[in-house]
């Protein structure tokens, strides 16, 4: 979904309640899914074919490499689904000026969600001014291209690597993401030492409230992940396996009904 063919895709993260799953449908579920391919060994044909299976399902959104953000704009170009892409992945050790470079031009290639992955050496060294550098800069640069091209609404989520972090590591960085002006806090890349984790997600919630998203990533396969994820207070779920996860919350529904 590129902002120049696409009016607004939605109101910057305010408030937010509670997912209830017992009343999730397919098209309430899909749009809360990033369906997301980050491969480096992938060719084109496999984004291509990736890129068909998120128009297929419609989920919410699509995350691809920068470097393929144009393609998916162009082939998801006669839908609603959002074209995301992550900021200094998988690392998170870019300057602050480096990744607020790289948000604009992926902003000005179509991108219209950012991942951007904290600095995880500067949060454990406890350098927290360089975190908090970090997370303002790359905000600051968003909202300002925002104001400058909108109206649309940039959605911003920063990653924190969760299974690095202690857990008041985990509480600081969410109060410093919340106060930068990130929409999301956001679990994990999937290629670190492990992923989403129902304590960390429920940590993560406590902290932020209801007026900032939690968005769960990292090893989540099947529908009970997602559903064990949306349970602890995730209102975001990342995945590259969004097709199975729908096909298991098609099938626990066809059984509920029968």
């Amino acid at each position: 979904m590129c902002a120049e063919e696409k009016s607004d895709h939605g109101e910057r993260v305010k408030s937010q309640e509670k997912i209830d799953v017992e009343s999730l449908t397919r098209d309430k579920l899909a749009k809360i899914i990033d369906y997301t391919l980050l491969r480096p060994e992938l060719t084109k044909r496999d984004y291509a074919d990736f890129l068909k299976e998120a128009y297929r399902w419609r989920f919410r959104s699509v995350f691809v490499p920068p470097c393929y953000v144009p393609i998916a704009c162009q082939s998801l170009s006669d839908s609603d689904i959002i074209i995301g892409a992550p900021v200094s992945f998988p690392f998170g050790y870019s300057t602050p000026e480096t990744k607020a470079r790289e948000a604009v031009d992926l902003l000005e290639k179509g991108a219209r969600e950012l991942d951007v992955v904290m600095n995880i050496s500067a949060a454990k060294s406890n350098e927290w001014e360089l975190v908090r550098e970090d997370f303002n800069k790359v905000v600051s640069s968003v909202r300002d291209w925002e104001k400058e091209y909108g109206p649309v609404s940039i959605i911003l989520k920063v990653i924190l690597e969760t299974p690095y972090l202690t857990d008041d590591e985990i509480k600081l960085s969410c109060e410093i993401a919340k106060e930068a002006g990130f929409d999301f806090v956001k679990t994990a890349t999937g290629l670190g030492p492990g992923g989403a984790d129902v304590k960390h997600i429920r940590l993560m919630r406590s902290t932020v409230g209801w007026d900032m998203g939690v968005k769960a990533s990292g090893g989540i396969r099947t529908w009970r992940d997602a559903r064990e994820m949306i349970l602890a207070g995730a209102s975001r779920i990342g995945t590259s396996t969004g097709p199975m996860i729908m096909e298991g919350f098609l099938h626990e529904s066809v059984k509920r009904e029968t």
